[in-house]
């Protein structure tokens, strides 16, 4: 009968004991940047407890290889072996999680938590494995002086072939530009020295045989736009040899 007590004993320890300690959980972290491991407990049923952090597996009492340490109101002093493992959760909420700042490499593995629960075997144990990936490449354009091509930083396009043909197309156009800018001026010169004074000659002639009619007998002044010119611009102002 004591026999089966016993084994009842022990069976009980090992579900309470399964029970208090979490399975590991994963968490990813980026190098060179910011990380929180969870850990929680509810401090409306237990109060405020003791919680320490350490790294590997966490032992029989304590923490191993402690990091750090709270009273369950703010760290306890002393307990910080770098300035990189913050507390920054709401600790009055059992927000007991683990910051750590800049992280490398090196911070790569096991961690444990554990809260210290009164009680035989009542401690809370919870195991977070911390994977580390280097941060993803980000790509910046850059632009080439001289040229309108862009090139991708991290790709395996090279602009140097499409940057000389660009350079080239535009070295022709400037070419053909200043190949073609005299025959332009000698069509603006021409326009200006010949058909410009001829247009005025032409006009000045049609005022001057609309002005010198017969103005007292305009029935001398048959066309309409002379007539037109005769009343609006020659009357009275201009006089015929």
């Amino acid at each position: 009968m004591s026999t089966m007590k016993t084994q009842s004993g022990l069976m009980l320890l090992l579900a309470v004991l399964s029970v208090s300690e979490g399975d590991g959980s994963r968490v990813v972290g980026r190098l060179d940047g910011n990380v929180t491991l969870p850990c929680t407990y509810d401090i409306k049923h237990h109060g405020v407890l003791l919680v320490c952090w350490g790294r590997g597996e966490i032992p029989n009492s304590g923490c191993n290889k402690q990091l750090i340490s709270t009273d369950g109101q703010k760290d306890t002093e002393g307990s910080r072996v770098s300035s990189r493992f913050q507390l920054l959760r709401r600790l009055d909420e059992g927000d007991v999680s683990l910051t750590i700042l800049n992280i490398s490499e090196t911070d790569a593995g096991r961690y444990g938590c554990r809260v210290r629960v009164p009680g035989l075997f009542n401690d809370l144990k919870y195991h977070i494995d911390l994977t580390i990936e280097e941060a993803p490449v980000t790509t910046t354009p850059t632009r080439q002086r001289g040229s309108d091509v862009t090139s991708w930083i991290g790709s395996d396009v090279t602009g140097d072939h499409t940057t000389e043909s660009m350079v080239t197309l535009a070295q022709e156009m400037w070419s053909t530009a200043v190949q073609q800018q005299p025959v332009a001026n000698i069509v603006r010169l021409s326009f200006v020295i010949v058909i410009l004074p001829a247009l005025l000659l032409t006009v000045a002639y049609i005022v001057s045989s609309c002005c010198c009619a017969d103005t007292s007998d305009q029935s001398d002044i048959r066309d309409t736009s002379c007539l037109f010119l005769f009343h609006l611009v020659c009357k009275g102002k201009i006089k015929c040899l």
